[in-house]
């Protein structure tokens, strides 16, 4: 593989790990919902925004146009 190859994929890994991590603390949120019949406590959704949102600067650091950002501010 040449530099440049490598480089696009390492990017685009770094932009996948990041869609799972968003989705994976949407994923604990709508559990913890579910378990409690109640949203989670304002603490935690307050921690997962915080890394929704470092995880959303991480892949658009990468991927800047994608659906990433909407998809992910449109959770509830």
């Amino acid at each position: 593989m040449q530099s440049e190859e490598i480089k696009e994929m390492l990017q685009d890994l770094v932009w996948l790990n990041a869609v799972i991590a968003t989705e994976l603390i949407q994923v604990t949120e709508n559990t913890s919902s579910i378990l409690r019949n109640a949203p989670p406590p304002e603490s935690c959704r307050e921690e997962h925004q915080a890394l929704k949102a470092t995880a959303l600067m991480i892949a658009e650091k990468y991927r800047r146009d994608t659906a990433l950002r909407l998809h992910c501010t449109g959770h509830q």
